[in-house]
């Protein structure tokens, strides 16, 4: 697979997020098959894992760090801090106090089997913690050998550049897909003109552009989707013009709607990175073909001219989680 570089990092054009092995879309994943489509990954390309401490929480660092023990050297590990964990009453608070990302990442080294964490996230912006404060612990942390590169999720333009101007930031980590283009706004020419990379996550729009999912599809309590809006039954069907638009793109093409989703993402910069995560090897390798999909200009006008007119339904989260994206 080729490369790319976000910021001064090269990894693959597509990375592997690991979270759906082990949290947001039902039950785990059998630990020995998660190593085994994690190794799978490696083995057709794929030097780039994205995981987090709140994945599980933590069984996902643990599984990540276990799978790529051995090739460890060969790899690039993504985790992520920004949550108390334990938390006290099973929700999701934030914590990115200096001391506390001090201990968070002494706890990913421990679960991810490494001496050094090659990018470390602040998964969300804090509100109660200044961002350089944020930025500053991490610049401590790259000095001292546990960090390598920093980066951000979900975090908003000027919080972008206040961090960058404390501890440069390799890479942004947020939603951004053909369900979601939102970053094209402001978050993208911000990226562009500081030199950071942009890993989309849900590249897939968590599952929808795949074309598997319809109008009576249903989700259980514990995927996250079922909270979602823009997966009720009515958005389901008003977006599936969307699906339509690709699939038919792809039938021309010979290749799936999935790969042609991942693809116009990689054609957008040379610097974005999707990492679309699967829990089965066919899915993986089918995400992983998606490499080598070629994508004209006729073809990317083709799909703006498409998108121009279709009108996406429903937010993509609950008003509680989205009033923590973009700060």
């Amino acid at each position: 697979m080729q490369k790319r570089k976000i910021g001064q990092l090269e990894v693959s054009a597509l990375g592997l997020g690991c979270m759906g092995l082990s949290h947001g879309y039902g039950a785990a994943t059998d630990t020995g098959d998660a190593i085994k489509l994690i190794r799978a990954a490696y083995e057709q390309g794929v030097t780039f894992f994205d995981t987090a401490q709140v994945y599980g929480p933590f069984t996902n660092e643990n599984v990540v760090g276990e799978a790529l023990k051995p090739i460890r050297d060969k790899v690039v590990i993504a985790t992520k801090f920004g949550f108390e964990l334990p938390s006290p009453d099973s929700g999701q608070h934030m914590n990115s106090r200096p001391e506390y990302v001090r201990q968070s990442v002494e706890g990913s080294l421990k679960r991810l089997r490494t001496d050094v964490i090659d990018l470390l996230y602040q998964h969300r912006v804090d509100p109660n913690v200044p961002i350089e404060d944020v930025a500053g612990v991490v610049k401590d942390l790259i000095a001292e050998g546990k960090v390598r590169h920093f980066g951000l999720s979900e975090a908003g333009a000027q919080t972008i550049r206040r961090a960058h101007a404390v501890q440069p930031v390799t890479a942004l980590q947020s939603e951004y897909s053909l369900f979601w283009r939102e970053p094209e706004q402001g978050i993208i020419p911000t990226l562009e003109e500081l030199g950071i990379g942009f890993v989309p996550f849900s590249p897939l729009g968590k599952g929808f552009l795949t074309g598997k999912i319809d109008a009576t599809a249903t989700f259980g309590a514990d995927d996250f989707r079922s909270v979602v809006p823009r997966f009720a039954p009515e958005s389901l069907k008003a977006n599936q013009t969307l699906v339509s638009a690709i699939t038919e793109l792809a039938a021309s093409k010979g290749v799936t709607p999935a790969q042609i989703a991942l693809a116009w993402l990689l054609a957008q910069k040379p610097w974005i990175v999707p990492i679309p995560g699967t829990t089965k090897l066919h899915r993986l390798e089918e995400n992983l073909g998606a490499a080598a999909v070629a994508l004209s200009i006729e073809d990317i006008t083709e799909i703006t001219d498409a998108l121009s007119t279709i009108e996406i339904v429903g937010d993509r989260y609950p008003a509680h989680l989205a009033a923590r994206v973009g700060k």
